[in-house]
């Protein structure tokens, strides 16, 4: 019995088969404000600063699940199959803890306005909301107007399990990454101002990645008159290929 019972990622594979989405699209506010307010600190920061992976995880994984916008942008799954897709049934073995981890989880992202959720007996329905934390209404971004700009996550990263070893850290710099063009800089110094966490946790992410083989770097050299050597060398990276947004595959005409 034990070998048919499915895992945390057959769920995971489950429920994004279901969706029918190759990408996964979410708003770049999610992870940085855009410039011209009072912070560039996007809802990511409460979850680096809450040291909350189980709820980033639910979080995205939802996203994925009711982005495709066909019941609504909602889903509704039996508490234990939550349970399941966030890992929560590998540390208790009693099916009530699990169903109440899955559901506390849940309630904190509503807590940051990320999302609805309500319980009908076993039941969990949850809807998303805008990723900006407003608390607004969702609807799928277009990247029309700057609001809407968005990076995209290849529904892969979970079904081949590239999530799975990534950390808080890890997991905050893979999204910070992702929001920007290949070959961008992300300065140590900048962390506090532009995401609101620290430069070790920024440092500490981007080594995740490189261990992890999820991010390429490469060194380049800006000239700095007032520098002893006349230069200074940062460093750029980009997504490896594993990990970037894939090519919707085109449908086959029927033949006449």
């Amino acid at each position: 019995m034990q070998d048919a019972k499915a895992t945390g990622r057959d769920t995971r594979k489950a429920v994004l088969e279901g969706s029918i989405r190759t990408n996964v699209p979410l708003r770049k506010t999610f992870v940085q404000a855009n410039a011209g307010g009072a912070s560039r600190h996007g809802p990511l920061k409460e979850f680096v600063t809450g040291r909350d992976l189980r709820g980033l995880k639910a979080y995205l994984l939802i996203v994925a699940a009711c982005s495709n916008g066909v019941n609504g942008w909602s889903t509704t799954r039996d508490s234990l199959v939550w349970a399941r897709m966030l890992d929560i049934v590998e540390t208790t073995n009693k099916d009530q803890s699990a169903r109440t981890g899955a559901w506390r989880a849940l309630l904190r992202l509503r807590a940051r306005k990320l999302i609805d959720c309500h319980r009908s007996g076993t039941k969990i329905t949850v809807t998303l909301l805008r990723e900006d934390g407003t608390g607004q209404p969702y609807d799928r971004p277009k990247g029309v107007i700057e609001e809407d700009r968005y990076l995209q996550i290849p529904a892969t990263f979970w079904t081949t399990g590239r999530d799975e070893p990534l950390d808080l850290p890890g997991l905050a710099m893979f999204l910070v990454v992702a929001r920007e063009k290949n070959w961008s800089s992300f300065p140590l110094e900048k962390a506090p101002e532009w995401y609101g966490w620290s430069a070790d946790t920024h440092e500490r992410g981007l080594n995740k990645l490189l261990a992890l083989d999820l991010v390429e770097r490469r060194e380049k050299y800006i000239k700095a008159p007032l520098a002893p050597a006349g230069f200074v060398k940062t460093y750029q990276y980009k997504r490896t290929a594993a990990v970037q947004p894939r090519k919707a595959k085109k449908a086959v005409a029927a033949a006449p």
